[in-house]
């Protein structure tokens, strides 16, 4: 005993000595597969962050990012004037926090149902028609949109016409359009999103499932019990995630249904990126879309920096860091 005690602390010096690079050498295939992401980051991502100084500049095509004049926070100053700051930054948030919290419930729910369907050809089916609205246009959803709501030519109108009823002024009631926007987002991302969830069912052991099946349990406990704990992980990993872009508006969807400058539903609809737009359209500046866009990122930092706080409080293992 002794002499293997002696041969194994001899081996076990140079190992300790060399193990960032034994550890290197042993997982060189793994760091090779994240090789390009981490190009891709770097490139994309660390190599532009000098970029931020531009925000605090009136930007000079002649002269270069840093060679312009400084001019401090002036460049945010357009979004704090008549008050637009607070009612642009609660819109997004809002529309953001809805398309987070009761997208991720749908995606879920619709998972945990495809899961549960036995015939795999109509579970194919399901899932195929579900993905689809994903690869619609926002141009498209636009269109569609009109010709269902328009007050002259729209087929909801024409309906309520035909039985007698007084047509609906969609474009100008601005209370709708909340249900509307949020709930076109969720017909054409419910479906892609569910992806992610219905993968990590396919993950579960079932085994469990099965001896949980001997003991008695029906659908309802199984899935209350098994399958949405296992979910949890994955649902604040996304949640995280998301919450790091809760100030960065669906700009595509909100100018195709809503459009720029319809006055009538700026109070309900009108977004950042909707609102920098219009602005910029006729004095295009990179200064204050880069200032925009550092408002947007510091705040969302923020955002995902106390979310992960909180996370690892209640549950230190699901935390990012």
């Amino acid at each position: 005993m002794k002499t293997n005690a002696i041969a194994y602390s001899a081996e076990a010096v140079p190992i300790r000595k060399r193990s960032w690079l034994q550890r290197l050498k042993n997982n060189r295939m793994l760091l090779f597969m994240c090789l390009p992401a981490v190009v891709f980051f770097l490139i994309f991502a660390y190599l532009p962050m000098p970029g931020v100084y531009l925000a605090f500049i009136k930007y000079n095509y002649s002269q270069g990012i840093f060679r312009s004049p400084f001019v401090g926070f002036d460049n945010f100053r357009f979004l704090v004037l008549n008050g637009d700051l607070w009612r642009l930054t609660f819109n997004t948030v809002a529309y953001n926090l809805a398309f987070i919290l009761l997208g991720n419930v749908l995606q879920i729910t619709v998972a945990i149902f495809l899961n549960e369907l036995r015939k795999k050809w109509f579970k194919k089916v399901a899932q195929t028609l579900m993905f689809l609205p994903y690869f619609i246009s926002a141009v498209l959803i636009g269109l569609i949109a009109y010709n269902i709501l328009s007050y002259d030519y729209g087929l909801l109108n024409q309906v309520l016409r035909d039985f007698g009823l007084e047509p609906v002024k969609t474009y100008s009631n601005g209370a709708i359009w909340p249900f509307i926007i949020v709930l076109t987002y969720l017909w054409q991302t419910t479906g892609y999103g569910s992806i992610v969830y219905f993968a990590a069912i396919m993950g579960l052991d079932h085994e469990i499932v099965e001896a949980s099946e001997i003991d008695g349990a029906n659908a309802f406990q199984r899935i209350i019990y098994i399958v949405l704990p296992w979910l949890k992980p994955t649902f604040i990993i996304l949640l995280l995630f998301s919450l790091g872009g809760i100030l960065r508006g669906n700009f595509g969807l909100f100018y195709n249904l809503v459009g720029a400058n319809n006055t009538a539903l700026y109070a309900t609809t009108d977004i950042i990126e909707t609102y920098v737009f219009r602005s910029l359209m006729t004095n295009f500046n990179f200064s204050m879309g880069s200032a925009v866009s550092l408002y947007q990122s510091v705040f969302g930092f923020f955002v995902v920096m106390t979310a992960n706080w909180l996370v690892k409080k209640v549950s230190p293992d699901n935390s990012l860091f």
